[in-house]
């Protein structure tokens, strides 16, 4: 079978950071590699001897070992630190960039779909899916069961029915990145590792089609009172920094607006769930993320 890591620069609290490694470690993940943006942030207890973790704290030596300075902008630290590890680290057949907020979800095992691939095809693009906010769920950490996907031209009624008037400011039908991230081969001379694509030989990798068994689903904004946190750094440094139309509305808007906005975009009715599902817009999956991170601090995923 192919083997198969993924790297991530992460500044999460404990638990969140014991969630996302315990899922992926489920998958049969051969190597994490983990890059924690504050350096003096606490490393959980289960993955600082893990033999399947690598754990960097990016202090000043670590940007001296990159052999450059740290980037002021995350995005660009994020980048430096997947192809430092592409360079020098990498020790599985493929590996992707995620966030510690995305989780890979796959009808059966990363490694048999990864050995199935052919071998001139060096990049895959995984289609993102955007976390629901449920209010009736009990806590899993990262908490949702219905994730929504990009509803383009094709969906036009259903974009409608799902985002009434605020349709038009939320690009594709969905508040954070569109374009997904790449599952990648190892050991391609001439490959850079870029946030959501590849190149090799400074071009772009053709991935015109989505991997059709890989999906990612992304806790964005599921956390209404993380979400409303989060909004001052989105609007300048984050996702929202490059959407205009969203931006303006946000600057502008009430706090009973942006309520209204959220509560109007991010909860499924039972019926719009539904067709969306059939449609393949809409992706239902339980992650039992606490299950997950008690069998991690059992030692059950070595």
């Amino acid at each position: 079978m192919a083997s198969w890591g993924l790297v991530s620069t992460i500044k999460a609290p404990e638990e969140k950071v014991l969630a996302f490694a315990a899922h992926h470690l489920s998958l049969g993940a051969s190597h994490l590699w983990l890059f924690f943006d504050d350096p003096e942030a606490p490393i959980p207890a289960p993955l600082t001897n893990h033999p399947k973790v690598t754990i960097t704290r990016c202090d000043d030596a670590h940007w001296s070992a990159v052999g450059k300075k740290r980037p002021p902008q995350h995005q660009n630290r994020q980048t430096q630190n997947a192809r430092f590890t592409y360079r020098h680290l990498t020790t599985t057949d493929w590996i992707v960039h995620i966030d510690v907020d995305e989780f890979i979800l796959t009808p059966r095992p990363v490694a048999d779909i990864l050995y199935d691939t052919p071998p001139d095809t060096i990049a895959m693009k995984l289609e993102p899916f955007e976390a629901m906010h449920d209010p009736l769920l009990p806590d899993d950490i990262y908490t949702s069961r219905e994730f929504r996907g990009a509803l383009r031209h094709e969906h036009w009624p259903r974009r409608r029915a799902a985002l009434g008037v605020y349709r038009k400011i939320i690009r594709d039908g969905m508040l954070s990145h569109t374009v997904g991230k790449v599952i990648y081969r190892t050991q391609v001379p001439g490959l850079l590792p870029r946030l959501h694509a590849v190149m090799v030989n400074k071009e772009f990798v053709r991935t015109p089609e989505w991997q059709p068994e890989m999906k990612l689903l992304h806790f964005h904004a599921q956390d209404r009172q993380a979400w409303l946190a989060a909004l001052p750094f989105r609007m300048t440094k984050g996702a929202y920094q490059f959407r205009p139309e969203l931006q303006a509305f946000l600057a502008e808007a009430s706090p009973e607006e942006i309520d209204k906005f959220y509560r109007r975009t991010q909860i499924l009715s039972l019926e719009l769930a539904a067709e969306l599902q059939k449609v393949g817009r809409v992706l239902i999956a339980d992650l039992g993320l606490r299950r997950k991170v008690e069998a991690l601090l059992a030692g059950e995923l070595g």
